[in-house]
């Protein structure tokens, strides 16, 4: 879901609920508990997050041009000024980018506080089942995992590559395998993000939707005539 949607508001407080019935509630608790689930989950929002990590490791890779060109063996101008242009570009996509994720770790909080507070209003089988969103939830774990273990390949095979062969060996030299350890690290960075929302939203749906002993309308708890002694 695009970020310029509205995000669906808190439901209100239970002393000003004025729904005319629970099929009203209910129909309420679906809507926003589909958009709520979209912000997290849905489609446009792993577009959005693929996205983001294509635009760190962008910035990142023009960042590379100038970390390669210092650890190379030899160092003209004119391949020092390209990498600095490159490198400063490179520094402009690399900081949005990076607000960008963190902004959207912040929202996935809200997004899950506002979710849980509509989750408890009631229960609703076709709903919750909706919520819980097993195919999607497993689409981020895959992917996630994948990220993931990229990253940790990258993390190990860099320096191994540099102490196997001796690091001036390599073309680019120290400048090549920090190169390589911050695309290791945006992989294994962004892998954990996506990891943590699958299994976080998963937990979290199963716990607010779960079977419950006693379901009650919450506002007949407090009309509900009081017993004889």
């Amino acid at each position: 879901m695009s970020p310029r949607i509205p995000m669906p508001p808190p439901p209100p407080p239970a002393e000003i609920q004025d729904w005319p019935d629970r099929a009203a509630r209910l129909t309420d608790r679906a809507a926003a508990l589909d958009a709520l689930g979209r912000r997290l989950l849905g489609g446009g929002r792993l577009a959005l997050f693929l996205g983001w990590f294509l635009m760190l490791q962008l910035g990142w890779g023009m960042v590379g041009v100038l970390l390669t060109s210092l650890g190379g063996p030899i160092l003209d101008p004119i391949t020092m000024l390209l990498g600095m242009i490159t490198a400063a570009l490179g520094l402009g996509v690399l900081a949005p980018a990076v607000w960008l994720t963190a902004r959207s770790v912040r929202q996935d909080r809200i997004v899950r506080e506002r979710l849980v507070l509509w989750a408890l209003l009631d229960r609703h089988g076709a709903t919750d089942a909706r919520l819980r969103a097993p195919v999607l939830s497993a689409c981020w774990m895959l992917l996630s995992t994948v990220m993931c273990g990229i990253g940790l390949w990258l993390g190990f095979a860099v320096p191994a590559g540099a102490n196997r062969e001796g690091i001036q060996g390599l073309d680019g030299g120290y400048g090549l395998v920090a190169y390589g350890m911050g695309v290791a690290l945006i992989f294994w960075i962004n892998g954990l993000i996506g990891l943590t929302k699958a299994v976080t939203h998963l937990r979290l749906a199963l716990r607010v939707t779960g079977p419950v002993t006693r379901r009650q309308d919450p506002r007949s708890a407090s009309s509900e005539p009081p017993r004889p002694e």
